[in-house]
């Protein structure tokens, strides 16, 4: 079997997900745009938790919030901090990390300084960016999702089997 087809699924899933979305669309394009803002930062394995907390705190829509943060994950994060360690190390005309020469307390924890940084300023950079420009089209595309109708999955074989076993009980009954 084709590994690509669960990747498929759970982007239909999120597809469905985000258009079954409850409320106003300015409360579900605030929660998307903290989430891609929080997705942006480099606080990968706990975005979730921070996103839930923050849309809490802030009161927006905490699945908008979650579904913003899935930006980044395994397959685009080395992508988007690659970009975003580059961008911070530009703006802040810094060199490029390079791996020390002796194995030191300092020059590790030197080597984390010159990572960690320019990664946080890009981080911030390109959340902001990104955020507020997902604001916007989130704004204007909610309407046009919400009017797309996905129908429920199916029942029909469900209700089948029930109204035969109401068949087969009502036959028993009359016995």
């Amino acid at each position: 079997m084709w590994r690509g087809v669960g990747f498929i699924r759970q982007l239909k899933l999120l597809v469905v997900r985000f258009v079954r979305l409850r409320g106003q669309p300015e409360e579900i394009a605030k929660g998307v745009a903290l989430g891609i803002f929080i997705g942006m930062t480099p606080t990968f394995g706990f975005q979730l938790a921070i996103a839930l907390f923050f849309a809490y705190l802030l009161r927006e829509n905490r699945l908008a919030a979650l579904i913003g943060v899935w930006v980044t994950n395994p397959l685009t994060a080395p992508v988007i901090y690659t970009i975003e360690y580059e961008m911070g190390r530009i703006l802040l005309d810094m060199d490029r990390a390079r791996l020390p020469l002796e194995f030191t307390w300092e020059a590790y924890s030197k080597l984390g300084w010159d990572i960690m940084y320019p990664l946080w300023v890009g981080g911030i950079l390109s959340g902001i960016i990104l955020g507020a420009l997902s604001y916007f089209l989130t704004l204007h595309m909610v309407p046009v999702v919400k009017s797309w109708r996905i129908p429920r999955w199916p029942r029909r074989h469900w209700r089948k089997k029930l109204n035969k076993r109401d068949a087969e009980k009502d036959t028993r009954k009359e016995k």
